[in-house]
């Protein structure tokens, strides 16, 4: 009983069709009338949006980017944000390295690495809400 009914309505919707038209489909697109697809900007809305308007000013509020190179040494450490005084940083003195030095950072001058005398340097980072 549940496939002649299945096989009926078909038909019937290719009647009602052809009988009003005013059911069919617009022929124009939703997206015709905007004069093209909107972009991501267009789009956002919410934490999205903020994010990409500060990324349009140059600002990377939630640390989204890769973080700039330095060369680790005293006149140019490696910058650790924190938003305390002091924090815990661990260091791969090598690249094939699989034991990591742990040590604590503490605001103000640069400190080394005690294992491959690399600086770093603890800058204070606002929170961005």
């Amino acid at each position: 009983m549940a496939g002649r009914m299945f096989l009926r309505v078909p038909r019937f919707a290719v009647r009602l069709l052809t009988l009003n038209p005013s059911l069919r489909a617009p022929a124009h697109r939703a997206v015709a009338t905007l004069k093209g697809i909107p972009t991501d900007d267009e789009q956002a809305t919410g934490l999205e949006r903020r994010t990409l308007q500060a990324l349009k000013k140059g600002q990377d509020p939630y640390s989204i980017l890769k973080p700039k190179h330095y060369s680790g040494s005293k006149e140019d450490p490696h910058i650790v944000p924190c938003i305390g005084t002091k924090r815990m940083v661990g260091c791969l003195c090598e690249e094939d390295n699989t034991a990591i030095v742990w040590f604590w950072l503490h605001e103000g001058n640069p400190q080394r690495c005690p294992s491959c005398g690399a600086h770093y340097k603890l800058v204070h980072h606002d929170l961005p809400h």
